[in-house]
């Protein structure tokens, strides 16, 4: 009898030794997908916060603007808006060649992207009417870094951002008196900066290529 009792009680070892392995080694594989999401989930959630962190921060600020006066068929019209541009306080470079604008009037409504329309000096405008209807360009006024590209990347720099409007506009005279423009300047992180310029409300005596405050 007691040999008997003692194959028994080593058929139940034998079992309960089996079924803790496999437990054990269920465990290990749960633990090992919980490791591994709980690092994925971890990653997803950084970059996801760095991205909205960027959204905000890396945008520019729209410091001073003025527009250019110039004779038309029908008077006189501001056919080029001048945006003085800085880094936003926090923001981390931004490319100006990676920056749309949009840019809506009364009439019309376009996505603008940076085009080079300066001469080799860099820091002299071009030929700005050889720019296309769907262009803007920029040059530097203080470039800490004297970078040959349009890019922001310390607080202490400024742009020059310059939209030929008589391009723009399909009137081919730029904006009237009274008229106003949306613009929204979007880095390519996706932070945006919107301004809305008004035209003033009396040209006349203005000489061509006077600057006038908007």
């Amino acid at each position: 009898m007691f040999e008997q009792d003692d194959a028994d009680r080593g058929q139940v070892g034998i079992g309960t030794l089996i079924v803790f392995i496999a437990m054990v080694l269920v465990a290990a594989i749960a633990a090992g997908v919980l490791v591994n999401t709980a690092g994925f989930l971890q990653a997803t959630a950084e970059d996801a916060g760095q991205e909205s962190v960027d959204k905000v921060t890396n945008r520019l600020d729209v410091v001073s603007t003025h527009g250019i006066v110039n004779e038309t068929g029908d008077g006189k019209a501001v056919d080029s808006l001048n945006l003085t541009v800085r880094l936003a306080a926090g923001s981390g470079a931004v490319s100006l060649e990676d920056t749309t604008i949009k840019y809506v009037s009364g009439t019309e409504a376009k996505n603008l992207v940076y085009e080079n329309a300066t001469t080799n000096g860099g820091s002299d405008l071009g030929d700005v009417t050889a720019l296309g209807a769907s262009n803007y360009t920029a040059y530097s006024l203080d470039d800490d870094g004297d970078s040959s590209y349009p890019v922001l990347n310390s607080q202490a720099d400024r742009f020059e951002i310059v939209i030929n409007t008589s391009l723009v506009e399909a009137n081919g005279e730029g904006l009237g008196t009274g008229d106003s423009v949306d613009l929204e300047i979007t880095s390519r992180s996706g932070g945006s900066t919107q301004v809305i310029l008004t035209m003033p409300q009396q040209l006349a005596g203005q000489d061509d290529n006077d600057p006038v405050p908007l």
